[in-house]
């Protein structure tokens, strides 16, 4: 009888394994580094690490050659041919910072403003917004502006949370996931984890998407709505269960402002405002009494239903009355809206029912003691096990500010949001936007040669809270915090460049950015940017952007048009916190950090750019980041995490502080990277049992976060469900108030900023005509590519390598079309060619294709003939900045007017057929970039990695010889 064969079921795979935090997506999976022979050999995922516990994903694992990757740049270089031809010569780092010093040092002295600083997805805002400050520019976003900034500001001001880094379900209890135009590649390995744990016990998983792909082909129910109706669709659902009495009332009156008393006296200037007593308290009604008290008084039931006469006119009434006749509306019946939003009213009720049926029949009682912040004490903790997730999809509209509050209200009505089972907080949120600082940046804020009084990104609170100049106009460039977007929470990156070039407000002398590819993926009207970045004053001859600093880890299409290039370092050759001060990787049940630390040394004359954004602050002497004697005061970014303190105690990581024994709050501790090092890279602490749920209400959590720092005192707060805020706006456009929109934006304000969520259609299909241009067109992030990240990385180049277009059936039997077909699709601002493939999960009047797949000959150091050039494309190239013009003179920006979102998905098209002679490829085509500026400026077209320590390759260097 033969032998068993015998299998080595766990080689050796690696001489050394490091534990970091992985930086392929914004998920920050632990990841185990296994090398061999100085290399990499294997990324695995870390088994005890509270996000993905051991999971990773192909980006994950794709980190190999992310960090091997032939497009990484080599060292600092600066521009010697004309902007846009990618012709560099390296220079030294001396150069290099000593050029970006004398650029930046003469604007702080004179006008701090005129530096536009612009970071990409970064995980290190905490840090770069304060270095904005310390500057002294109100100039400062990150990405968020053309991406969520809905979502996030959205649900901040409703409920003091949002999807995504804010919250999540709670997998193990929920009886309804509902998922909302999910980002697929953001919330990547947690959520695949928790969507295990739904479809594992049986439980119900609906998708609403104008697309039924990723996450939505495994759901039990697909709503395939026409683009920017979900908001329609989200009343019309508020609607039934109010009509039905499905809705938590007794929820709504505890942890709600449903109750609160607001001022109906039309014409006035407290009109929809709230009623408060003498020590500006919301006040409600007691309904033994029928008096007004203040909705903090203890042990009180409080009404639902009813009026009080106001002094000096008016009366008031709980805001639930107001929702009631809002919400009851027929304009909301499922009758009237099915043939906006797609969707059969049989098909609405019953969505409407299914949410109804797991929130009320299916409730959840953990017998766990809690006691709120009245006083009041609790036996269990009871639960509407609903739970939702969202993301870009109904962000990225003009109407997806209130389209986002529509969905928390929807929430909230079912009483679903942070209880057992429902939709949970991550800390450090929940906080409100009175928790969070109000934005800096008005005329007398911003002073020659010092820092800017306060942060520069935050939350408004009302007209007065807006960043404007004497004249009313805005003071930032990109118009955040002005009347065109006065919430806007994140800043308008997409705006920087067209209103600086414009002039509108006012030209900038250094452009810096950081990891945003302006010149391709991250821009609406991408050939119309290009040009932007080489425009030039006829009279003088010089650039209308007179110098861009850029940083980047590889060279990507921006890089060609920089002047000045700080290369990055790759994630596995760095110092980074992902820190509670900034993007925080909690879960529901505990608190959570995490640190990146160089793995490798890097093998070229890169820097990590937090590290260069300190060297820079130490020359500019700005403060907090130079000693007493002008010395630079952090040797680097490793420095600054452990020293920097945001203020006695707090510093960028919560773990190992003090003696390294400390949580939250401590003094800095010199050992405390190692110790997060030895922890596998992370630390994490659980939050008492008692006060996991109810955290905006539950004093056992409000405790916790003043202990972990989080707060500074106990924040509890009721849910916003009619905001005064919004409503503080409207009355300014009405002619209230001190602080008053110009003429031309006075009625967009009386429509869109409404204390209750509404919905209005998306402002670019009002503006063309239905006839010409009939579709609608997305795009959508696949997940194996986390934004344009992964998208050279050649493992993943594999998945995707070009993208066709989508197209429903029947538009393809309308036109004719079969797979493999091309097209030209054309918008009201430009036309492209693209492939097409027929697809049945798709909404009959959309056409969709992944984000970022398409390239830019040259760039990456990737063949011009690659496919992501020749079949790859970019949807942004019909997309415009700017709406289509009004003919009053003004330029209307393609963006939500309350936030600033930048309108991507309101995109409306026409297609037809390209002619069989056509050249089968993209179009529209660029120039090639030159290959000279990577590592390898001539990659092997097949690129393999791993080969030396196969069996068989004992020659190879390094090989294995067993």
């Amino acid at each position: 009888m033969a032998p068993e064969p015998q299998v080595e079921t766990s080689p050796k795979v690696s001489d050394e394994v490091k534990q970091t935090t992985c930086y392929m997506c914004a998920c920050r999976c632990g990841i185990n580094v296994h090398i061999r022979d100085d290399k990499i050999r294997y990324i695995e995922g870390n088994r005890d690490h509270p996000i993905n516990k051991g999971v990773l994903c192909a980006k994950g694992s794709a980190g190999i050659m992310q960090h091997y990757s032939p497009a990484r740049l080599k060292s600092p270089m600066k521009r010697v041919g004309p902007r846009g031809s990618g012709q560099f010569e390296p220079i030294s780092w001396d150069e290099a910072l000593s050029t970006a010093t004398d650029w930046l040092a003469p604007i702080r002295k004179s006008d701090p403003k005129k530096l536009a600083f612009f970071t990409g997805r970064d995980q290190s805002q905490a840090l770069t917004s304060w270095w904005a400050q310390q500057f002294g520019t109100p100039n400062f976003a990150a990405h968020g502006g053309f991406c969520s900034v809905n979502m996030a500001a959205g649900g901040i001001y409703t409920i003091g949370g949002a999807f995504w880094e804010f919250g999540a379900p709670d997998w193990d209890l929920t009886e309804m996931f509902v998922l909302f135009g999910v980002a697929e590649d953001h919330d990547s390995n947690p959520i695949k984890i928790g969507l295990g744990k739904v479809k594992g016990r049986g439980k119900r998983v609906v998708s609403v998407n104008p697309v039924q792909t990723g996450y939505g082909a495994i759901s039990d129910d697909w709503y395939g709505i026409t683009p920017g109706t979900d908001g329609l669709l989200i009343l019309s659902l508020i609607r039934e269960l109010m009509r039905s009495g499905n809705i938590d009332v007794d929820y709504l009156r505890r942890y709600t402002n449903a109750p609160w008393l607001v001022i109906r006296n039309p014409g006035a200037a407290n009109d929809g405002l709230f009623l408060r007593d003498s020590d500006g308290e919301p006040q409600v009604i007691d309904r033994s009494t029928g008096k007004a008290v203040s909705h903090k008084t203890k042990n009180i039931s409080t009404a639902m239903n009813g009026e009080i006469i106001v002094d000096g006119g008016g009366v008031a009434m709980p805001a639930f009355v107001l929702m009631s006749e809002t919400y009851m509306d027929d304009a909301y019946a499922p009758e009237a809206v099915a043939s906006t939003v797609g969707i059969s009213a049989k098909r609405v009720r019953q969505f409407a029912a299914d949410l109804a049926e797991a929130a009320f029949a299916k409730e959840v009682v953990i017998n766990q003691p809690w006691t709120d912040w009245k006083g009041e004490k609790h036996e269990t903790m009871v639960g509407r096990p609903v739970s939702m997730h969202s993301m870009r999809g109904i962000s990225a509209h003009s109407n997806g500010f209130q389209t986002c509050r529509a969905l928390h209200v929807l929430q909230l009505m079912l009483g679903s949001i942070e209880v057992p089972g429902g939709w949970r907080f991550k800390p450090p949120y929940p906080k409100p936007p009175e928790a969070h600082p109000k934005p800096a940046g008005k005329p007398d804020q911003i002073q020659a040669g010092k820092p800017l009084a306060g942060a520069p990104l935050g939350y408004v609170l009302g007209p007065e809270d807006l960043l404007l100049n004497a004249d009313g106009g805005p003071q930032r460039i990109d118009k955040a915090y002005s009347w065109d977007a006065p919430m806007s929470a994140h800043g308008l990156m997409h705006m920087v460049i067209s209103n600086a070039v414009a002039g509108d407000p006012y030209h900038v002398d250094v452009l810096f950015m950081y990891m945003a590819n302006m010149a391709w993926n991250s821009s609406m009207n991408t050939r119309g940017v290009m040009e932007m970045l080489t425009e030039q004053d006829p009279k003088t001859g010089d650039y209308k952007i007179p110098k861009i600093i850029y940083s980047d880890a590889y060279s990507s299409e921006m890089v060609a048009y920089a002047d000045l290039i700080l290369p990055d370092t790759t994630y596995l050759e760095r110092h980074d916190a992902i820190s509670l001060l900034d993007r925080p990787i909690c879960e529901a049940d505990a608190v959570a950090d995490a640190i990146r630390w160089p793995v490798f040394a890097p093998d070229r004359d890169v820097r990590g750019f937090q590290s260069v954004l300190l060297d820079l602050g130490a020359r500019l002497q700005l403060p907090g980041m130079v000693n007493e004697d002008g010395t630079a005061k952090y040797e680097d970014y490793g420095d600054y995490i452990i020293n920097h303190e945001r203020k006695p105690g707090i510093g960028p990581l919560a773990g190992f502080r003090g003696n390294g024994e400390k949580s939250g709050r401590g003094e800095p501790n010199p050992g405390q990277i190692e110790a997060y090092k030895a922890n596998g890279a992370f630390w994490h602490k659980d939050i008492p049992k008692e006060a996991r749920y109810y955290k905006m209400a539950n004093m056992a959590y409000q405790e916790f976060a003043v202990d972990m720092g989080i707060y500074d005192s106990p924040q509890p707060y009721a849910f916003q469900i009619y905001s005064e805020v919004l409503q503080k706006f409207h009355l300014a456009a009405e002619g209230h108030g001190n602080v008053q929109p110009p003429e031309h934006l006075r009625s967009q304000v009386k429509t869109c900023f409404t204390p209750l969520p509404t919905w209005y259609a998306p402002f670019e299909g009002e503006a063309v005509s239905e006839d010409e241009y009939p579709i609608h067109a997305l795009t959508q992030r696949p997940m194996a590519m986390y934004h344009s990240w992964g998208s050279q990385n050649p493992w993943l180049r594999q998945i995707h390598g070009h993208n066709p277009m989508f197209i429903p059936q029947g538009i393809a039997k309308e036109h004719d079309l079969s797979d493999g077909d091309w097209i030209w699709v054309t918008s009201h601002h430009g036309k492209i060619r693209v492939p097409v493939v027929v697809m049945a999960g798709l909404n009959e009047k959309t056409i969709w294709t992944w984000n970022a797949i398409g390239k830019r000959k040259g760039a990456w150091q990737l063949e011009e003939d690659a496919p992501e050039a020749k079949k790859g494309f970019l949807l942004n190239h019909l997309i415009k900045e700017l709406l289509p013009a009004k003919g009053d003179g003004q330029r209307w920006s393609n963006s939500d007017p309350i936030t600033g979102q930048a309108a991507w998905f309101d995109l409306k098209v026409k297609i037809e057929k390209a002619d069989p002679g056509e050249p089968e490829e993209a179009s529209p085509q660029f120039p090639s970039l030159p290959r000279m500026n990577g590592v390898v400026p001539e990659p092997e077209k097949t690129l393999r990695y791993g080969l030396q320590w196969t069996k068989g390759n004992d020659n190879v260097p390094g090989g294995s010889k067993k």
